[in-house]
């Protein structure tokens, strides 16, 4: 009999990773599980449905809800629209059994009105999601099912109720406890690796060998959260490049002909790429929890580290000096085309850019650029920009080339959270908001 997919890939270049074992166990055990076999039935997913909510033995459900599940993705871009009709119609709320519920409950305010309640107010997709749940495979098929279902939503309003349903119960299912914190290496199972090179989504990985050099030398680390019912599925993952002193570029982080820096002599970890591996996943926060344990990790195996940034892009700039009427913005904008000159506007770039992170905001009154909102509530501060720092295409078409940094300071984090989540107050060195400030700041050289 074939070996498991994650038994099959537990070797890399003919080293097993001891540290996957865990792993390699409960993918084993979940495709032996009763001795299930997804296969299609042809039955409409609706009449599945039915059946799998009828209460039959616990088998027979597994059976049928692999049966749904191999349906579904089988099926074609209109059977799985109308699946998701289905779910939001025929497995909704009843609003007149939730009202009598809780006039019940108010009347009298016991366990057995409360477990009423409850169960009234839960819609029976939740209940028919979690019997999918406990197919072998079931939790990566669901969270692609929930991929494909926000693409649906948009265009029919209804569905969005279908997936606060998966929402709910994937704050569950993918709760902090229940994922574990893995290094990933040059001797990690190659089915991971190639994971991590499609899922890389702030600095492609061009090749084996760029991979090689982002997770093999002693002043590179890789860590990535997964979950035992996906042992092979990354959900989130953090580059570290281990340095001395701040960068303020990414090429020479990434250069192919870089000397690796004794790890003793390192001061500084540098996390440069984080990214989102699931899209079935979004609204699901990891990030926040990957940064705090790396952070810990790396303290205790490296004590002489002092100080852990970022070196981040800064996506949403040049969208923003779009709308701004002024000549300072519109030079940027013209240095930032293929042919423009990044050189020649970079102090002003670096300060039409901190600007933007300390007061370009959303209607929420939360920053407009996206990785901003990430890191300044997670506890972090804008520690510096560096203008022509990301001189690729990307950077370019982005931000001119401006990249930033973010710093983590475990003395603070708490505080700058706390700050940020009551007050949408944005932690920032002073040398960023005088930086922010340029008409301030150069009315004060004139009259010096």
């Amino acid at each position: 009999m074939p070996l498991p997919v994650a038994g099959a890939m537990r070797y890399c270049g003919g080293v097993m990773n001891q540290s996957w074992a865990l792993g390699d166990l409960l993918a084993t055990l979940l495709e032996r599980r009763f001795g299930i076999k997804a296969a299609r039935s042809g039955r409409p997913l609706p009449e599945l449905s039915a059946a799998l909510m009828s209460g039959r033995g616990e088998v027979s459900g597994l059976q049928v809800a692999s049966e749904l599940l191999a349906g579904w993705k089988a099926a074609s871009s209109d059977e799985r629209i109308g699946f998701f009709q289905h779910l939001a119609d025929a497995y909704d709320l009843d609003p007149g059994a939730v009202a009598e519920a809780a006039v019940s409950y108010a009347g009298q305010r016991d366990a057995a009105t409360l477990e009423r309640l409850l169960g009234a107010a839960e819609p029976p997709r939740q209940e028919l999601l979690r019997r999918l749940n406990q197919a072998p495979g079931g939790t990566g098929d669901l969270v692609r099912m929930r991929e494909a279902l926000m693409a649906a939503a948009r265009d029919d309003k209804a569905l969005e109720r279908v997936d606060l349903d998966f929402l709910h119960l994937f704050e569950s299912w993918f709760n902090r406890g229940f994922l574990v914190l893995r290094r990933i290496d040059w001797n990690s199972p190659a089915a991971i690796l190639e994971r991590i090179i499609a899922y890389e989504a702030v600095h492609a990985i061009q090749s084996w060998d760029d991979l090689r050099r982002r997770v093999q030398p002693p002043d590179r680390r890789c860590f990535a959260f997964f979950h035992p019912a996906m042992p092979d599925e990354p959900l989130i993952f953090v580059e570290v490049a281990l340095t001395r002193g701040l960068p303020g570029a990414i090429a020479p982080i990434l250069a192919e002909d870089r000397a690796a820096l004794p790890v003793e002599q390192a001061d500084t970890a540098v996390f440069y790429s984080i990214s989102n591996c699931q899209a079935g996943l979004r609204g699901i926060s990891f990030g926040n929890s990957l940064i705090k344990q790396v952070v810990g990790m790396l303290s205790a195996e490296m004590p002489h580290l002092t100080g852990f940034v970022t070196l981040s892009p800064i996506p949403g700039l040049l969208r923003w000096l779009a709308t701004q009427d002024d000549d300072a913005a519109r030079a940027v904008l013209a240095a930032a085309e293929p042919g423009g000159d990044p050189a020649a506007v970079a102090e002003t770039a670096r300060r039409l850019a901190a600007r933007y992170l300390l007061h370009a905001r959303a209607g929420d009154g939360q920053p407009q650029d996206p990785v901003a909102r990430f890191h300044l509530g997670n506890g972090a501060e804008v520690h510096e920009v560096h203008a022509l720092a990301d001189l690729s295409p990307r950077g370019r078409g982005q931000s001119c080339g401006v990249m930033v940094n973010y710093r983590y300071d475990r003395a603070a984090v708490e505080a700058n959270h706390e700050a940020y989540a009551t007050e949408r107050s944005i932690a920032a060195t002073r040398a960023i908001r005088a930086l922010a400030q340029p008409a301030r700041a150069a009315r004060r050289k004139e009259t010096s």
